[in-house]
This record gives C-alpha cells, structure tokens and sequence, in this order.
C-alpha cells in the first residue's frame, strides 16, 4: 500500500480524497496556487506545496510542477480528481515515467476513450449500440449534408474531444447545418485546442443515464449499478440520483453487462463511467465514457455501501476487487446537487467574496462533501462548485424529502449561491413523479421565468428570513463568547493541534 499521496487539485474532491488517505493510514499532500493559499484542502493536509499563480495553466494544470512536489514530498502516487488534469494522457504517461503511481487509467485506456470518434470506433468494433452518425471527424459540410440527409434531421453536432456542452450543436434542418458546423468547429478549437467535429442522429427527450464501472490490475470488471443524470442546465449537470427512476433490474443488468463490455474493450483499469442516451422507448445508446472519478459518484457510495475512493487506491496499489459482480446490491436512493457560487437572479453569473456565515445541514440521511468554511473567500479563478449536498432514504420520496429539509436548513452568508434552485426543483411535481428528460430543467426555467415567477416561494423567502435572523442571534453569541466559531482554530477543530507548517502558512497568509 501507498505511504503517501499526492492529490493533484482543489476544492471540495481534494478534501474527499484526503479523508480517504487519512481512514486508510496514508499521508496526504497537496498543491496549491496563491489564491488557495487559505483553502480548506490546504488546512486538512499533512503537507502543502504552492504550485504558482491563479492561473490554472501556471498551477493545477502545470504537469512539471505537480511531479516536481512529487519527487520533493516523496510522495509514491497521485490522485488527480476530477477535472484538471485526470484524463490527461500526457500527465498519467509523465507520471509512470517518473515512477509515481497514477491512480486512474493507463494513458493508453485515456487516449482510446478520450476521443469520442477514437471511443465510437472502438464501440462499433466490440459491438456496443451507439446513436447512428459518424465514427470520424466531418471532412467537409458536404459529407455532413449527406450524413445528415441519410440518418434524418434533427441532428446533433459534437467535438470530438470535448465535454461540458462545449463545441455542441443542435440542428433542426439543412438550412441551419453549415453556420452550425462553423460554430461547432470554432468553439471546439477555443476550448479543447482540436477543431474536430462529428455527426449523430440528435435523440429528442432523451434521458442521460451512467454505469459506473470499476475494473482491477488483474482481469476483473464489475459495475455498481446507474446513476440518473438527465437534471442538466445548458448540457452541464445539476442534480443526480441513483438508482434511475426509470431502469427496472433488467433493465440495469443489461446496460452494466455493456458498460463491462466497453470498458474491457479499452483495457481499462481503475474507475471509470460509461455514459448512454435513453430514448422514450428506453433503447439506450453509448455516449462517451468518462476515465475519472465522477462528481456525482457519492450517489453511487450511498446505495452500495462502498467507498469509491478507497477501491481506487486498492485497485492502482496491484489489489484485487474484493468483491464480485453478484456481492454489488442496491440499496435505498441516493440524490446529490451540487451546490455552486452563482446567483440564480443574474443568469447564474459567478459569485465570488467571502463566506461570512455557514449554517451547515445534517441530520439522518444527509452527507456533504465540501470544500469551504466560514470565512473564506471564494475566488473567482475556477469552478463554482462549492460543496455537493446529498440525501440518502429508503426511497426516493424520503431522500427527496429529506434533501429538501436539509437545504432549508442550508444556509451561506456573503455570496450567492444556486440552493434556491435546488427547493424549486424537489418541489416540481413532474420532477416528484420522475416524469423529466434532459431538456426538462432548461423547460422549466424558461417556462418560469417567462411567467415572471418569483424565484421562491412565500415558504422560501421566510426560511431566509429566519436564516437572516438566526445568523445575527448567531454572531451576537459568538461574540459573548457563547458559542465557538467554526475554524477559530482551523476548519479541524478548536482540539486538533496545528503543525509548524500550518502555523507559518496562515501567518504569511495574514501578512
């Protein structure tokens, strides 16, 4: 087993996956630029390294700093997350030769899935059903023309190497395809550096739903059951749950028994997630497979009882999976969203500043994974994403009742966030009756604020009234010296002795 740990990124998954390191007696190191000097990641660590500037590309991103603390912490392996560099071919092959484990795939599993026409071709070869379109690049807008002409409009324009709704285009008709296809090839470039753009067959109403694999250094692959993906703002997730609503048993043993198919198909080892389109009729379809930990792979935790984290350390450490596909049982559901620094009233604009107050939910069925305390600030340099607050129950009408008792007990001080966003949708009546698709986040925004609906209810601007109320009764007893202040001794708590490293950080941090 590995002694230490280099985890390779911020925020809310570097402290899960320090948590992870600590309950398996294994040190934890971490990088961080000067704007995370103060971050919660950098607190919990046993040693912290400063990697450069804000700039992702001079810090998170830069591979030679990062293998550098590395060899300087003697640390034997890295976890990279998830974003940043986790599905970086490049820095999983810089680690081997630098003799650092990776803990993800090999960077030659990374590279056939990286590309979703390399992945389509890979697919079309191991006989996985994909949505009609082309396995290569567009060539030209007159092979896309008769691409189009022969699967049927509507169709779907997509970057090969790309994600988050990046370098993606919808296309009702012919006339709308060339300046689609511009768009689609210039977006692509700015943001993965590749202009290449490919064509299948757009699937109206479809739900997102993924299987999460799990495969060891030794021949053995499972999956742990799906995860309901389809509650999406501008292709970007939202809210997830598993199990899906809609996938019977039948249903799920046959989409994992593909799932397993393409990941042996790409030789993959470690955790990974294959994605799949369901149509109305629920025919699923491969999408893409993601080579990394998972945002939303608590859900998974949650319903299965195993920890993802610890099984990727076993699994990169030579272990064998200590289970087999017919030990996985399901259990209860699962509902994570995903807290975020935006405020909802200005078209989800960013919200940085500092977090005055923090009234944190808990409770029976409620688990947070988070990256902030009272007191920081929030910059403005990279994802929003704060913490991902989850409800677990023994179905899904108590993880969602649950889930909407916690967030009216959630509440951040100084910054906007996106909780607010989270009550209207628990309390949408289709989203109760698992009656949504893809499309139905961005319907049901449209649709109320077309109406010019108030964000919140009454109910919802009572509860923030009292959240108002009781950060004051709160301050005026902390400052009586009532009650203690969360992090007055760093977010461990006022009995955890700080190292002489910490100390000297937080003093150059004041200074």
């Amino acid at each position: 087993m590995f002694k230490k740990i280099l985890i390779a990124n911020r925020g809310e998954i570097a402290v899960r996956v320090l948590r992870a390191c600590h309950e398996m007696g294994i040190a934890a190191v971490v990088v961080y630029s000067e704007v995370d000097r103060a971050s919660l990641h950098v607190r919990k660590a046993d040693e912290a390294y400063p990697i450069g500037p804000a700039a992702a590309s001079e810090s998170y991103l830069n591979i030679q700093k990062i293998l550098d603390v590395a060899a300087r912490s003697g640390a034997d392996a890295i976890h990279p997350g998830y974003g940043f560099l986790s599905e970086n071919a490049t820095f999983a092959r810089a680690c081997a030769d630098a003799r650092v484990k990776f803990i993800g795939p090999t960077a030659a599993a990374m590279e056939a899935m990286g590309s979703k026409t390399r992945a389509r071709q890979a697919m079309e070869k191991a006989g996985v059903p994909f949505v009609p379109g082309t396995s290569r690049g567009l060539e030209s807008f007159q092979q896309a023309a008769e691409v189009a002409e022969r699967i049927g409009y509507p169709v779907m324009l997509k970057a090969a190497a790309g994600g988050g709704g990046k370098g993606m285009r919808l296309v009702h008709q012919e006339v709308e395809l060339k300046s689609a296809l511009d768009a689609a090839r210039s977006e692509a470039e700015r943001s993965f550096g590749d202009s290449e753009v490919y064509i299948e067959k757009a699937i109206i109403n479809p739900r997102h739903i993924e299987m999460q694999v799990l495969a060891d250094e030794h021949g053995n692959t499972v999956y742990l059951g799906e995860r309901e993906c389809s509650l999406q703002r501008r292709h970007q997730k939202v809210l997830e749950e598993a199990p899906s609503p809609i996938v019977d048993p039948g249903m799920r043993r046959h989409m994992g028994e593909v799932a397993v198919r393409v990941a042996e198909a790409a030789h993959y080892t470690n955790a990974g997630t294959v994605e799949f389109l369901v149509d109305q009729q629920k025919n699923f379809y491969f999408l893409e497979m993601n080579t990394r930990l998972q945002v939303e792979h608590p859900v998974t935790e949650l319903i299965t009882g195993l920890d993802l984290v610890h099984l990727q350390i076993r699994i990169a450490a030579g272990e064998k999976l200590p289970f087999r596909q017919e030990d996985v049982r399901i259990r209860g559901h699962a509902m994570e969203c995903r807290i975020y620094a935006e405020d909802p009233d200005n078209n989800y604009f960013p919200s940085p500043g500092k977090i005055t107050l923090l009234l944190a939910p808990s409770g029976p069925g409620i688990r947070r994974d988070s990256g902030m305390y009272e007191g920081w600030t929030v910059p403005i340099d990279y994802d929003p994403l704060l913490a991902k607050l989850i409800g677990y129950g023994t179905d899904r009408r108590q993880a969602i009742s649950r889930l909407t008792r916690a967030l009216d007990e959630y509440f951040v001080g100084g910054i906007k966030t996106n909780i607010s966003l989270f009550r209207r949708i628990l309390r949408d009546s289709d989203f109760q009756a698992a009656k949504f698709d893809t499309g139905f986040l961005d319907r049901m925004l449209k649709r109320s604020d077309a109406a010019g609906e108030r964000r919140d209810r009454p109910d919802d601007a009572r509860a923030a009234q009292v959240a108002a109320i009781a950060s004051g009764v709160f301050a005026v007893l902390r400052a009586n010296g009532s009650v203690s202040r969360e992090g007055s001794n760093g977010p461990h708590g006022s009995n955890t002795p700080n190292s002489s490293w910490k100390n000297a950080s937080r003093r150059e941090a004041l200074q």
